[in-house]
């Protein structure tokens, strides 16, 4: 991605966008403007805000959409293990420097974490390793690249969700934590731990038999149960809470008089784009009258006016066409496994199955564990469908939930016939058609097996209608977003 992204950043003249893009301060030098010139498409769009507010803070008002934990990872790599080359280059190209390090590193780690969760919930190492493989080919794979928080948001969810999964609550509970200080959506996945505690709770119930002098005991372990799911969500919501308060501070309050003085290049772009800085004597911002003083919610109104069925215009349509893809395929997922589990679905997984009480779960994209990441993808896709901008759907699912990774794997394992043959260890020859969509095929093997993307690339045209259009999805996006994105032009 680093190299292609400079190719392209330097055949293709960079669009004059309407962007957020503040003047550099110092000038930059000679190793700065090489580093520009090899890695600056990785800084356009959104990246442009995290690198200003890693280097001068939340100065304006709009830059508080963003979270802070993101830029303090960037500046303290900047500050620690680039400060050896604070000689060579300025502040700012350090932190370019350490976005493409640090997101190269994290995302690593998570299609590490995602082929674990993979293991632990689809109990499917095939197709779980397919899925890994997905994820280093995902759609969204230039803002895993640029300075944008969504490789590291994706490896702390995916991890965080693996850590549940093998009863690892706090350190889940931690990640999930973190999660929600790099980006605002990480607030909803506290509903995991509500979710497991819910499940836990009513398993143990159906469970139960004898006297009711033994019920006692049960109520106090749901207590139990429940008071420390509350504590843990109440910990997810803290970084979300603590921002708040630090943005109605700096933006409400009077001032301390002890702010460093705002360079005047930056001073004029506030007054050319119609900025607001910290607090002043000037009249103070609209939120912060309001009776909970959320920042993040009034800028995403006032600055980018997202709301409720507000994108739905005719002008947005080429921004539909886009979300066109990650919004089939979403939904093609939740009807699948609706079908699939109809029972499961309208208990909402709390019922005990059968397989479940003989210890023989079933495998796959269809199993019951996935019902909880089902529902989780098709809240966000539903929320980000009719209340976001909807071309940001990709990425947002991208880095959000493991289904569309899992499901395009699932879908790839079914249909083509170039997978089958890979067996498992005691199985060469294909599963039987009918074998393989009950899901029950020999393509769970506990061999990891070889490069089963690189298998139907080099054999693209034995393979299926469907599963070049997933593989066309997953590729032509992964090259777009590189010449688009990285070149000032329109994207997701």
């Amino acid at each position: 991605s680093v190299f292609f992204q400079a190719l392209f950043n330097l055949l293709i003249p960079d669009h004059a966008a309407d962007a957020f893009s503040p003047p550099r301060l110092p000038e930059p030098g000679l190793w700065d403007l090489l580093l520009e010139q090899l890695l600056g498409g990785l800084s356009r769009w959104d990246a442009e805000h995290f690198l200003f507010i890693a280097e001068r803070g939340y100065l304006y008002e709009h830059n508080c959409a963003f979270f802070p934990l993101y830029p303090l990872a960037l500046r303290a790599l900047a500050e620690g293990a680039l400060w050896p080359l604070q000689r060579l280059l300025r502040l700012r190209s350090r932190l370019l420097l350490s976005a493409v390090l640090l997101n190269s590193l994290f995302s690593i780690l998570a299609a590490a974490a995602l082929y674990k969760l993979g293991c632990a919930v689809l109990r499917c190492r095939r197709l779980a390793f397919l899925a890994a493989l997905l994820f280093s080919l995902s759609p969204a794979n230039v803002f895993m690249a640029a300075a944008y928080s969504e490789s590291t948001f994706a490896f702390l969810v995916f991890s965080a969700m693996w850590q549940l999964e093998k009863g690892q609550s706090w350190l889940s509970g931690l990640l999930f934590s973190l999660a929600s200080g790099v980006r605002a959506n990480g607030l909803i996945n506290a509903g995991f731990f509500l979710y497991s505690r819910g499940k836990c709770f009513a398993l143990q119930l159906q469970g139960v038999s004898g006297p009711v002098r033994k019920l006692p005991p049960l109520w106090k372990q749901l207590l139990s149960l429940a008071s420390s799911a509350v504590l843990v969500c109440a910990g997810i919501f803290l970084p979300f809470a603590l921002f708040q308060y630090y943005a109605y501070v700096r933006f409400c309050g009077a001032g301390t008089g002890l702010e460093p003085t705002i360079p005047k290049p930056l001073l004029q772009l506030a007054l050319d784009k119609g900025y607001r800085l910290v607090a002043t004597d000037g009249d103070k911002p609209p939120w912060c009258s309001q009776r909970f003083p959320v920042v993040y919610s009034y800028i995403q109104d006032a600055y980018w006016n997202v709301g409720f069925l507000r994108y739905f215009e005719l002008r947005q349509i080429p921004n539909f066409l886009l979300a066109l893809p990650i919004t089939l395929l979403g939904s093609w997922a939740a009807w699948t496994y609706i079908i699939a589990n109809p029972r499961h679905c309208l208990t909402l997984g709390l019922e005990r199955r059968k397989s479940e009480e003989g210890g023989k779960p079933s495998a796959g994209f269809c199993c019951p564990a996935v019902f909880v990441y089902v529902v989780h993808a098709t809240v966000l896709l539903a929320f980000g469908f009719f209340c976001m901008h909807v071309q940001v759907l990709t990425r947002f699912l991208g880095s959000s939930s493991p289904i569309l990774y899992w499901f395009s794997a699932h879908l790839l394992q079914e249909r083509e016939p170039l997978l089958w043959s890979e067996g498992t260890d005691h199985q060469t020859a294909a599963p039987r058609p009918e074998q393989s969509l009950r899901g029950q095929s020999g393509s769970c093997g506990k061999r990891t097996p070889e490069n089963p993307v690189v298998r139907l690339l080099l054999n693209c045209r034995l393979i299926t209608p469907l599963g070049k259009c997933i593989l066309g999805f997953f590729l032509s996006f992964w090259l777009l977003g590189l010449i688009l994105h990285c070149n000032f032009l329109p994207w997701t």
